[in-house]
């Protein structure tokens, strides 16, 4: 089984990518989406997070409001280092996990999509990384689009992660998301098909 790891910063086309990705047969594991989980399933954690971050990022039902929490976190990196601090280990070990399930059921190629894989040293699960890449004036459009952000919200995340230039020193592939969708798709699927023919195969790409 291949893994791989798919980063990239905020609003640099890594969804996107990995929404192409399971279309040609990968099976995703979303780090971010294991965050949310465990701020929904595990009491103790979010317990820990609003002890930290206060009673101000939850909404009206009680749950974390993430875009509350966000306004904190991205301002202030003691903060968003406290929040990390409490999430990581515990996304990391569901990460791990849900990898070994998937080699125990013999599938081909995983992916790994993660913001900040490369910062918090998660690049041991992963057999290649893959770095999305764009331009700041395309990641604010997409950001301001996809998001609802303001330009001072969107710039305070673009600039709490890791460079493009940072995270290219650790990428096997560099994907170039400043074109359109379909020069995305091709440079996705040469990548694919270098994956096939070095045996991590689930499917072939239509």
């Amino acid at each position: 089984m291949k893994v791989i790891g798919l980063t990239g910063g905020i609003g640099s086309g890594k969804s996107t990518v990995a929404q192409y990705l399971a279309k040609l047969g990968a099976v995703i594991i979303d780090a971010d989406k294991i965050g949310h989980e465990i701020l929904k399933s595990d009491a103790e954690v979010r317990r820990k997070v609003v002890a930290a971050f206060g009673r101000q990022i939850l909404d009206p039902g009680g749950e974390i409001d993430r875009q509350k929490l966000g306004e904190i976190v991205f301002n202030h990196p003691e903060s968003l280092s406290l929040l990390n601090q409490l999430m990581h280990p515990l996304m990391y070990d569901i990460a791990k996990t849900r990898i070994e399930e998937y080699r125990q059921q013999g599938v081909g190629v995983v992916v790994l999509e993660a913001a900040l894989l490369v910062e918090i040293g998660w690049t041991s699960l992963v057999d290649e990384l893959w770095v999305t890449v764009a331009s700041e004036a395309n990641a604010l459009k997409r950001l301001q689009k996809q998001r609802g952000l303001t330009e001072e919200q969107t710039l305070a995340r673009l600039r709490s992660q890791l460079s493009s230039e940072e995270r290219i020193k650790h990428a096997n592939a560099i994907i170039n998301n400043d074109g359109d969708l379909d020069e995305m798709k091709t440079r996705v699927r040469e990548l694919w098909l270098r994956l096939q023919s070095q045996g991590g195969r689930n499917s072939s790409p239509d």
